[in-house]
């Protein structure tokens, strides 16, 4: 769909702002959401959070806003040189790009895209959440990156094969409609 660099920087941006707040929200509710409240004892979460003093990240207490802004940082870095890249080169071995079905390779970047960028990311996120009051371990490390890998794949592939990838599209589409009607008239 993008067809030039920067393009493509556009789209991992909307990606990459969408996904990051899904994941953070994803992890701070649904998978650790009743553990904060059950250990401070606050009755919901961002209670939780803010009677714990944030969230705890590189070994301390961190606001969410800065939670969010390191994970997309991050994020949208891996996205650009590794994500985007890859996945597409990985759907242009199984399908060629010109004959296929364009609903069908688009669904094949996206689980491409799946595929590199959860357990990527979830291994960032098992050193950026890593217990380090505890010493470290890279055997606790491995274990933690296993279990975010597990919480986050279904996740991480439901939400951007029927959710977040279509909006993007969409909005991508709204963006650039001028470029694509330029490209369509001239094929």
């Amino acid at each position: 769909m993008p067809r030039n660099q920067f393009q493509r920087m556009i789209f991992a941006l909307i990606t990459v702002v969408i996904t990051v707040h899904a994941y953070v929200f994803y992890s701070l509710y649904v998978v650790n959401g009743s553990t904060l409240m059950e250990i401070t004892g606050a009755d919901s979460v961002l209670h939780a959070i803010r009677a714990q003093g944030g969230v705890y990240m590189f070994g301390r207490m961190l606001p969410i806003w800065a939670v969010i802004l390191i994970e997309f940082c991050f994020a949208y870095g891996l996205e650009c040189v590794m994500g985007s890249p890859a996945s597409f080169k990985l759907a242009s071995k199984v399908f060629d790009p010109r004959t296929t079905n364009p609903v069908i390779f688009e669904t094949a970047i996206i689980c491409a895209t799946v595929g590199l960028m959860c357990p990527a990311m979830s291994f960032l996120a098992a050193i950026f959440y890593y217990p380090y009051y505890n010493d470290f371990s890279i055997v606790t490390l491995l274990a933690n990156w296993l279990k975010l890998v597990c919480f986050n794949f279904p996740f991480a592939f439901f939400t951007q094969l029927f959710f977040i990838q279509p909006f993007v599209r969409t909005a991508f589409k709204l963006l650039f409609r001028k470029d694509i009607a330029k490209q369509k008239q001239s094929a």
